[in-house]
């Protein structure tokens, strides 16, 4: 079987497909080959903004054709990739595909997590097996279905005699902590949660005031104050408090939740101030669960797009302080596409019959085999 495969991922900013061809003929050192982001159509992401914030009123005909709208969006982005890199489609072992969050719900009578972005489809238009669905396996067997990077996080960035924490800053902040140990096969002692928030919010509130998907190198931020009031009132927030395992998502940390929050407050702050103070709360609950869950972790790692705020950085630096606070990128893996190489790795444990997660990690009752195998439609035949 070739050491070739495809990772798609698309975050909960929604801002595009990372689409990353990695060789994993070594498991433990992953191959970055080519990249390519997918940006999807304005309409196609406001569409799924809406409904992943209210699904009132939403019909079945609208959410079948979102899911092949994202399906198409996906595989746009991997043949754009095959064909920008001059990549044989017939060498890729498979596509491993996060699909497109819109509800992440793993607590109560009726748990799951829905992901849309028809594997069908992407099968057809690439003629590649397709691996998806990672999560239901695992919230199958009492699981929260994620985080599911911190299995990779393991393979990759854990150290013979030093205490390591990944960070993944994402739409949502999630830390891998991993204490030193020389058996990669052990993974017993490895904890991983979603923290909360790290740019969902700051990007969410940039667009409502200034139109701008994000806050580039935080420059609002940077003219704002932290509102210690509204900082009191967010880290009130009952999920902060929640023990491990636990994930969470848009549909929970979202302009309405903001909403509310401001609304408890005598005085509404200024919006810039609105800004830095989210900044200040992606720091500081990142930071209180690396100290909480990990208290001799020695150097932190950290990856996805709110890696390249500088405000951020600064802030995790000094609540962080004496550890060290790194890129990813310096450690094996380019902080951009950690979490495309996530689910091309985890393609590859799917077809080889190897468990995907991490049951320290989720809560799972068990490791199990994650995601479903989409074989591809006879090219010839499209």
């Amino acid at each position: 079987m070739s050491a070739l495969y495809i990772g798609l991922m698309s975050g909960t900013s929604m801002d595009a497909v990372d689409a990353v061809a990695v060789n994993l003929q070594n498991p433990q050192r992953p191959k970055i080959l080519a990249q390519h982001a997918e940006p999807p159509e304005p309409e196609l992401r406001r569409d799924l903004l809406s409904l992943s914030q209210d699904v009132a009123g939403v019909t079945l005909e609208k959410f079948g054709q979102l899911d092949q709208r994202v399906g198409h969006w996906f595989a746009d982005a991997a043949l754009a990739l095959l064909e920008q890199h001059g990549i044989d489609a017939n060498n890729v072992a498979a596509i491993g595909n996060h699909g497109q969050t819109l509800h992440h719900a793993p607590r109560g009578r009726y748990p799951f997590s829905m992901q849309i972005g028809d594997n069908n489809l992407i099968a057809a238009r690439t003629g590649i097996t397709t691996v998806g669905q990672f999560r239901s396996a695992d919230i199958a067997v009492a699981g929260e279905g994620a985080p599911l990077a911190p299995a990779l996080h393991h393979q990759v960035f854990q150290h013979n005699s030093e205490n390591r924490c990944v960070v993944n800053l994402g739409g949502i902040a999630n830390i891998t902590l991993l204490p030193a140990n020389t058996d990669t096969h052990d993974t017993s002692q490895v904890i991983g949660l979603d923290t909360g928030p790290a740019s969902a919010l700051m990007d969410a509130w940039i667009s409502q005031h200034l139109g701008q998907p994000m806050d580039v190198d935080a420059q609002w931020a940077r003219g704002g104050q932290v509102d210690e009031a509204l900082l009191s009132h967010l880290l009130q927030e009952p999920y902060f408090n929640l023990p491990a395992p636990k994930s969470t998502g848009r549909e929970y940390f979202n302009l309405q939740w903001l909403a509310q929050q401001l609304s408890g407050l005598a005085r509404p702050p200024d919006p810039v101030d609105v800004q830095r103070t989210l900044c200040e709360l992606s720091a500081r609950t990142v930071a209180e669960a690396v100290v909480e869950h990990g208290a001799d972790c020695q150097r932190v790692l950290v990856c996805g797009g709110g890696a390249k705020n500088p405000l951020l950085r600064e802030r995790l630096q000094a609540l962080l302080a004496p550890r060290v606070v790194e890129l990813t990128d310096d450690y094996g893996l380019q902080g951009d596409w950690v979490e495309a190489v996530a689910f091309a790795w985890l393609a590859m444990r799917t077809l080889h019959g190897q468990p995907g997660n991490i049951p320290t990690v989720t809560g799972a009752s068990r490791a199990v085999v994650l995601g479903g195998i989409y074989a591809p439609t006879d090219r010839s035949t499209l």
